[in-house]
């Protein structure tokens, strides 16, 4: 009987979690303080490396018992964290993203940019799979950029992405009636087609934010006209494009990367490459680095597609890289 009781409540957890959330916890989620765990190296000096992967966004990952922070604040907490650390001469970002929305990926270039002013330290950043429009974006700032032989970077324009329930409704025998005040104060909305000049003035503020990300890439990576050109057709590209266009400086791996920091930065062979978890992990390495939480345990983990979590806006995103899984 008792197990009768647990197999039909466990149906009714996962069913629930299937409508409200892609993910379970039943634990404790209180968060530890992050704490520096070594990679390799045994000087005074050290290279923090900061993973930045997955969908670059603001808002906070909702679970069905708790909240997961979003990539802009696990970032910006272990910049803060690097900051008051004297003995960090230098930060490697590795950047594993198709992008996201225009005003977390902005709002990571900024941090990263104030973080490097702030403290005179080098950046540099580790492209893995893919590094594409907002993850590029975020990457600006950077005193060096290296690609993996197989990564995919570029993408760099803006998309604005909403849906539309038209056909939907007019087969369902739906519709929505609307008040306004302002000619286009529902312009975008998904219940009925965008006229002509509801398209013009949206393409308007398409452009404004592409032409940002376009004047921020000239800026810093002072591309030639013809090159300027064929990135601004908002393409990706393979690394040895990227490299022949100058979108980054190198191509390499992880290791690669981490030698060409200690240079760029200064320090001895000796320096020490640490990373910020939560929880100390057995026989860590490069490629495990990342601020997992031990207490964050999913008993029932349903992955929804990436393109329904996102919302309706202005995002620097290949949508090509969304993934369906």
């Amino acid at each position: 009987m008792k197990k009768i009781i647990f197999i039909t409540a466990l149906c009714s957890l996962f069913l629930l979690s299937a409508c409200s959330a892609p993910r379970l916890n039943i634990f404790d989620t209180t968060p530890n303080p992050l704490r520096e765990f070594t990679l390799e190296g045994k000087g005074q000096n050290k290279i923090l490396i900061i993973p930045i992967n997955g969908m670059i966004s603001d808002s906070p990952k909702q679970g069905l018992f708790d909240t997961s922070p979003s990539l802009v604040e696990q970032v910006v907490v272990q910049l803060n964290k690097a900051q008051n650390d004297s003995s960090i001469k230098a930060v490697l970002l590795k950047v594993n993203s198709s992008g996201g929305t225009i005003t977390a990926s902005d709002l990571l270039y900024h941090e990263i940019l104030s973080y490097k002013v702030k403290t005179g330290n080098k950046i540099s950043v580790i492209m893995m799979d893919l590094a594409a429009s907002g993850a590029y974006y975020l990457s600006l700032p950077a005193d060096m950029i290296m690609a993996h032989p197989t990564t995919i970077t570029g993408s760099v324009g803006v998309i604005f992405m909403r849906p539309k329930a038209v056909g939907l409704m007019s087969k369902v025998g739906l519709g929505v009636e609307i008040n306004k005040f302002g000619q286009n104060k529902d312009m975008g909305s998904p219940f009925r087609e965008s006229n002509e000049e509801e398209k013009i003035l949206m393409q308007k503020t398409v452009d404004t934010f592409g032409n940002r990300f376009i004047k921020l890439v000239q800026k810093h990576r002072k591309l030639d006209e013809a090159s300027l050109k064929e990135v601004s057709t908002a393409r990706v590209f393979v690394a040895d494009d990227a490299l022949r266009l100058r979108l980054i400086d190198k191509i390499g791996y992880i290791r690669d990367a981490v030698k060409e920091t200690k240079t760029i930065a200064g320090i001895a062979d000796d320096a020490r490459v640490v990373i910020y978890r939560h929880n100390d992990i057995p026989e860590d390495n490069y490629y495990r680095a990342g601020t997992p939480d031990a207490a964050n345990i999913a008993l029932i983990n349903i992955n929804l597609p990436e393109i329904l979590k996102a919302r309706a806006g202005f995002y620097y995103l290949w949508p090509g890289a969304i993934n369906f899984e």
